[in-house]
Parts: structure tokens; C-alpha cells; sequence
């Protein structure tokens, strides 16, 4: 699809993967709606292409103003709504049962689904029913627009500690092929990326000793973590190319996560 003057909404888009994908999206002079908790880079943020909403993904009503303000922006710049990309998330960690012989906590279980899964289906759902009615592209496909999740790789192997975050990313997978089917109507796709182990601020505070472990057992080729802009071309890739829709698509250097670091 057409990137060049077309508005896209990215959530998590001030840092990591996110803010990587940003910078690619302006450098094919694409409009962005920055939605997070914290603003980009000054660098980011001066951009005439970038608007910046700080919200939270688990309030529904914060979402529906930043989204409906963006719709404004789109209609004021002639830079019609392109799709949704949806890199807001977090990282959380517990057992089932702890050390101490407790259960996993219903708070953190409650907060994980609301950042990774219900934020990200909110924002969707609710790019969608402006995305449904932009103009199609000229041409065959007449194509409308995009929505890309975020997975991992813990949707397929996740780590001890990691039955939330896992939940959540192995239901945006799952969710993937049902809603593309319910798009193709409106001639809008939806593609999901899965990172392995990827630079990113969760990663910054890994133990030595589980980075070794990751980098000596579970890396294959290349043999470190992925960076940033590896995950936005991959993005960049989708974007432009019409007949991936339905897809999750693995980004991870050929690694599986071992059962135990």
C-alpha cells in the first residue's frame, strides 16, 4: 500500500520498536499519531508529520479521544488514515505458584491482559471504523488500509514466569486470520509480528548471565539480539507488500526461547 501521505496511528511509538518504525514511516513521508505514555525525542516530536497524544491503553476513554483527534488531523492534513500499528505493551513476570507457595497474582494477570491484549484491541477496533471508510487505492485491490499486531516469541515458547505475558501475545496471534477474514470486506489487511529477542528497555535490564544464556542457547543466526530497525523493516515490508494478510510472521533469527535460561 501507498505510505507516503497517509496517516498512521502507533501506539507505543515514543521508544523501542515503536519509535523505530516511526522514524521509517516519516522517512517515506507518512503523517504519524504517536499515541504513549511519555513523548518522542524532540527530534521525533518537531516533525510538521507527528502528533503526539499521551494516553494510557488501559483507558478506554483516552483512547477514543486520541483516536478521534487524530481522524481531525488526518481530514485538516489531506493525509487520509492508513492503518494502526500496535507496538504498546509490557513485559511482566510470575509463576503460577511461587516460591513461597502463593498463587499468581490476579492484579498483575488483570494488567497484563489490559495493556497487551485489551489495549491493543481497543485501539483497533476503534481505528476501524474510520479505516473501513477511507477512499480505496486506485487499482485491483482497492486497498484501504492496515492493522499490525505485535506478538513474540513467547506466544510460542514461553518462558517459566511467563503464563500472562504468553496469554497475551498467543491471543493477538490467534486473533490475527479471524480478523482478517472480517476485513476483507473493506479491502483491510492485518499481519502480526512476532519478535524473538529484540534491543529493547526490557531487555536492558536482563542478568549477564541470562543474556549469555540466551545468546549461547536459544540464538542462532545472527547470533544477538534483534534490533530496532530490524523489526521496523519488517513492518515497512508489510506494509508494501499487498498479498501478506493473516499472517504472523516470526522475526527471530532462526531462535527458539529454551525451556529455562
Amino acid at each position: 500500500m501507498k505510505v507516503e501521505k497517509r496517516t498512521f496511528v502507533v501506539s507505543g511509538g515514543s521508544s523501542g520498536l515503536g519509535l523505530a518504525t516511526v522514524h521509517d514511516l516519516l522517512s517515506q513521508k507518512a503523517y504519524v499519531a504517536i499515541l504513549d505514555r511519555s513523548p518522542p525525542p524532540e527530534s521525533v516530536l518537531s516533525s510538521p508529520n507527528v502528533k503526539f497524544w499521551k494516553i494510557d491503553i488501559t483507558i478506554l476513554d483516552e483512547i477514543a479521544s486520541a483516536v478521534n483527534s487524530t481522524v481531525e488531523w488526518a481530514v485538516s492534513t489531506a493525509a487520509p488514515l492508513g492503518g494502526v500499528i500496535n507496538c504498546a505493551g509490557v513485559g511482566t513476570a510470575s509463576k503460577i505458584i511461587d516460591s513461597h507457595g502463593n498463587p499468581h497474582s490476579l492484579d498483575l494477570w488483570d494488567f497484563t491482559l489490559a495493556v497487551n491484549l485489551t489495549g491493543s484491541f481497543n485501539l483497533t477496533r476503534l481505528v476501524l471504523q474510520h479505516l473501513v471508510k477511507v477512499d480505496p487505492e486506485p487499482g485491483t485491490d482497492g486497498e484501504r488500509g492496515i492493522v499490525v499486531f505485535v506478538s513474540s516469541a513467547a506466544a510460542y515458547e514461553g518462558q517459566p514466569g511467563q503464563t500472562a505475558y504468553s496469554a497475551t501475545k498467543g491471543a493477538l496471534r490467534s486473533m490475527t486470520l479471524p480478523m482478517a477474514r472480517d476485513l476483507s470486506r473493506y479491502a483491510v489487511r492485518v499481519v502480526t509480528v512476532a519478535p524473538g529477542v529484540f534491543e529493547s528497555s526490557m531487555t536492558a535490564n536482563f542478568p549477564v548471565k541470562t543474556r549469555k544464556s540466551l545468546e549461547n542457547e536459544g540464538l542462532v543466526f545472527p547470533k544477538r539480539f534483534g534490533q530496532p530497525y530490524e523489526f521496523a523493516k519488517t513492518v515497512m515490508w508489510i506494509l508494501d507488500c499487498p498479498y501478506v494478510n493473516g499472517e504472523t510472521i516470526r522475526l527471530s533469527g532462526a531462535g527458539r526461547l529454551p525451556g529455562k535460561l
